[in-house]
């Protein structure tokens, strides 16, 4: 007889978590050693990076709410101000990734609405991806935004062509500066022109 510690964890049967399973089926599939805990949320790794995955039930459809945080590296800069500009940039400029500091952590996610039929393996792959594209995207502009404000040239992604620009931005840098030729605040156009 084996070790019943050894045995890996198995959906819950389909009348209670339906999502739940389907998710853990999807993981499974993935190779991507999904783990169920007693509050019925899964994690798993991709790429050497732990994820999260929360199902919200509801009465017509279910969300699928793919997230990860991480401990900020004392490499990045310190200033919070400049840290949330780098979550908006990526809220801003990644489709559905949500970012966000959250106790000294940033954090990620991904909230997908899931039909009762639908299997989620493809969105999942989207998901985790985005994820991972978004991670690098932060600590890539919260560091070049550091730079730029203490007057440095920022440094370029390894392995960008040559011209590469860093930025422009989404979002504006702690200084409040605007990139030349932006317009206003509100959505561009001349100094006191109505929409």
């Amino acid at each position: 007889m084996s070790d019943p510690t050894s045995l890996p964890n198995f959906p819950p049967p389909p009348q209670e978590h339906p999502l739940t399973g389907r998710v853990l089926d999807a993981l499974q599939d993935l190779q991507m050693s999904p783990n169920l805990d007693k509050a019925g949320d899964v994690a798993f790794e991709v790429q050497g990076q732990k994820l999260f995955v929360k199902v919200i039930e509801g009465e017509q459809f279910d969300i699928m709410r793919i997230y990860g945080q991480w401990q900020i590296a004392s490499s990045v800069p310190e200033e919070l101000f400049t840290r949330l500009n780098g979550c908006n940039d990526v809220t801003l400029g990644v489709n559905l990734v949500k970012a966000g500091i959250a106790s000294g952590n940033l954090v990620l996610a991904v909230e997908q609405i899931i039909a009762r039929s639908e299997p989620p393996k493809p969105k999942v792959q989207i998901a985790t991806g985005l994820l991972l594209q978004a991670l690098q995207l932060w600590h890539r502009n919260v560091i070049a935004k550091a730079q730029v404000e203490r007057g440095e040239e920022p440094d370029l992604p390894e392995g960008a062509p040559e011209g590469t620009e860093v930025g422009p931005w989404l979002s504006v840098g702690s200084r409040g500066q605007q990139a030349p030729g932006d317009g206003n605040a509100d959505g561009g156009g001349a100094p006191g022109d109505q929409a």
